[in-house]
């Protein structure tokens, strides 16, 4: 598919910084998309793109196995830039001489500089090239192997380093000197132009259709849903479901908010009785999770039927999703189930619709900031599909809601007042199947215990706990066990992710 944009194309072989290569990028108003290290050659050429990088990855080019591009891409005549094993496979794969290497042999030597003017200050692991291929040129060494060549004629280039790291010296101007002086970008990926052609792409894809979207007040369905407002107007259908598991006043706030400020065609389904009903007596946090999921699409198959006629279904699926889905990584195990509308598609024969499957998180931010989306609920923190569920250990009641609808409230409020809401990816409070004693006035108590958790993460992959200031922390515990009625002590969880997840449940 060709995109209406310049493109970069980054190829995965396996690297944990693959996705950082396209942020970068895409930072320089450029287009990126990540691709697997196999995608066919002629898909390749489809993209039209202006340039391709071979991304880095932990493999030997010599082992069994190893994560291996079609030759023909060497051949292409479009500008080429290799980083780690990106370098390695291009100094194989164009006839140097290549060997394995351990990280451990040249990965702490010093670098003698061939050229001043290279970019370098870190090494990496896996093969050393100790022959540049005909044609290249050594800008760079190490003792022990090549760690920059280049061939200008050809406009391939190979660098053994990470330019897209943050901590690398001078790596984005590696990148940037690369996109615009050798590709010829011109930048012209901004969040206007975005808006501009995703609105007309909707236009098309859906003419003179109908569409239904599941919304649920965050920040990815919100902007999703505005975006194909903007492009059918009333044509599209909003549903927004009280499953009873919402912060306090939620529903009534969210569904205001989308009515209202954002005039979208939205419908407000209250199914809280139904699904605390069905939660009755469950403690598993799967079982939790699934029931959740699958109740949410009997529901949301109901107002499906209720309006008729539907052609698409819109979804939020964000990039990050789309490019772990073709990860080049082995199958890993499954920590959690996530709540969402993945399943509808096949079952209810509709087009799908995923106007934010190009974009990260802040770029998502940053489209619902231009459509002027009101900046509290652009800047919302994450939320969990199944909501307070799995923020309540143990069996969900009705009086354990309120407790922790409560006592979240006044924790949201007070981080808000304090000025760190934006710094912190996830705030939240979790009610504990324990009680302890206390005393309020002279009275003894016996009552419920509320974990906070507050996180810094930039992609909700890994995760460390946040330092609250402690004259904060008193505030917020005070204020819960003075006016939440039923939890008389406040703990605060001090453990990063991994080896925790964000989430209890």
């Amino acid at each position: 598919m060709s995109s209406e944009f310049e493109t970069i194309l980054v190829l995965d072989f396996g690297g944990q910084y693959t996705q950082l290569i396209g942020r970068r990028i895409r930072e320089a108003h450029v287009y990126t998309e990540i691709l697997p290290f196999n995608t066919p050659i002629e898909t390749l050429r489809n993209y039209k793109p202006k340039g391709i990088i071979l991304g880095g990855g932990p493999a030997s080019v010599y082992e069994a196995g190893a994560p291996l591009c079609d030759p023909e891409l060497f051949r292409m005549g479009i500008p080429l830039l290799g980083i780690c094993y990106g370098m390695q496979l291009m100094g194989k794969e164009l006839g140097g001489r290549v060997e394995p290497a351990s990280s451990r042999e040249y990965g702490s030597r010093e670098l003698q500089s061939v050229k001043p003017s290279c970019l370098l200050n870190g090494m990496s692991h896996g093969d050393r090239i100790l022959e540049a291929p005909p044609g290249f040129e050594i800008t760079a060494r190490t003792e022990t192997t090549i760690a920059a060549m280049e061939n200008p004629a050809a406009k391939v280039f190979g660098v053994q380093f990470h330019p897209e790291v943050t901590h690398t010296e001078n790596g984005d101007a590696l990148l940037r000197r690369f996109v615009f002086d050798v590709c010829r970008c011109r930048g012209d990926w901004t969040i206007g132009s975005f808006i501009e052609s995703t609105v007309e792409r909707i236009r098309k894809q859906i003419a003179n259709g109908r569409a239904l979207c599941a919304i649920s007040g965050g920040v990815d369905s919100t902007v999703a849903a505005t975006l194909v407002s903007r492009a059918i107007g009333d044509r599209l259908v909003g549903v927004f479901v009280d499953t009873g598991l919402l912060r306090k006043n939620e529903y009534e706030k969210v569904l205001s908010m989308l009515q209202n400020n954002l005039h979208l065609n939205v419908r407000g389904v209250d199914a809280s009785d139904r699904f605390l009903n069905m939660l009755s007596g469950v403690t598993d946090p799967e079982k939790k999770r699934k029931l959740i999921g699958n109740e949410f699409i009997r529901v949301f198959e109901e107002e499906a039927q209720r309006i008729g006629s539907v052609d698409v279904l819109v979804q939020g699926t964000l990039y990050p999703d789309v490019i772990e889905s073709v990860s080049v990584k082995g199958p890993s195990q499954t920590i959690k189930s996530h709540h969402n509308v993945g399943g509808l598609p096949d079952r209810m024969k509709l087009k799908l619709v995923e106007p934010l499957r190009e974009l990260f998180k802040d770029e998502v931010r940053r489209v619902g900031l231009e459509l002027g989306l009101p900046e509290d609920m652009v800047w919302r923190q994450p939320f969990p599909g199944p909501g307070l569920a799995v923020r309540i250990m143990g069996e969900i009641t009705r009086e354990g809601i309120r407790m922790l609808q409560e006592a979240d409230d006044i924790l949201v409020s007070e981080i808000k007042k304090a000025g760190l809401y934006r710094q912190i990816w996830q705030s939240f409070g979790v009610l504990l199947p324990v009680k302890s004693v206390g005393v309020m006035g002279d009275v003894r108590t016996y009552e419920h215990t509320l974990a906070i958790r507050a996180v810094h993460s930039t992609d909700g992959m890994t995760a460390d706990w946040v330092r609250l200031p402690y004259d904060l922390m008193a505030v917020i515990s005070n204020r819960i066990v003075n006016e939440v009625k039923g939890i008389n002590r406040v703990v605060y969880d001090i453990t990063s992710k991994p080896p925790a997840t964000i989430e209890w449940e």
